[in-house]
């Protein structure tokens, strides 16, 4: 399975414990969507990433290829099980632009958040997982550059 990681999933050692098949890929452009942080997690206890509709914007990310013996732990780690009337995220299908170009679609998983009312921002740690995978897979630097304007609670 393919899996496309915008948030801290994108720092290649808190992936390889989530999911030890993964396998890096490449990068990846989500047209349409913005990094948001619609959730609080209680793990965490800081606001998480979600990548949410907006027709202007795109968002950024990792493709990872990743057994199907993985699947489960990682939807575990983002509070999603199939079936259940309420989770932390979703998992869904959808097309990103492999190295940002039009031409080379690739299907992928992806987790959306189901947003909370008035979550915090992301701490300085969750932050530095985001940044330490957008540095080390060489995203835009443009779009290395907005990150680092993301506002923490610390």
């Amino acid at each position: 399975m393919f899996n496309f990681a915008y948030g801290s999933n994108m720092d290649w050692e808190q992936m390889r414990e989530r999911c030890h098949s993964a396998r890096f890929v490449g990068i990846a452009l989500l047209p349409k969507h913005r990094l948001a942080f619609t959730r609080r997690s209680e793990n965490r206890g800081c606001g998480v990433a979600d990548a949410v509709p907006d027709e202007d914007r795109e968002v950024w990310g990792v493709v990872y290829e990743i057994d199907l013996r993985d699947v489960g732990s990682l939807d575990a780690s983002e509070g999603f099980r199939p079936g259940r009337a309420r989770n932390a995220y979703r998992r869904e299908e959808r097309h990103v632009f492999a190295g940002g170009e039009k031409g080379r679609p690739l299907m992928v998983s992806v987790y959306f958040a189901e947003p909370q009312e008035s979550p915090p921002p992301p701490n300085s740690e969750y932050k530095r997982l985001i940044l330490s995978g957008a540095r080390r897979w060489h995203l835009p630097d443009k779009y290395i550059d907005e990150l680092e304007q993301i506002e923490v609670a610390d």
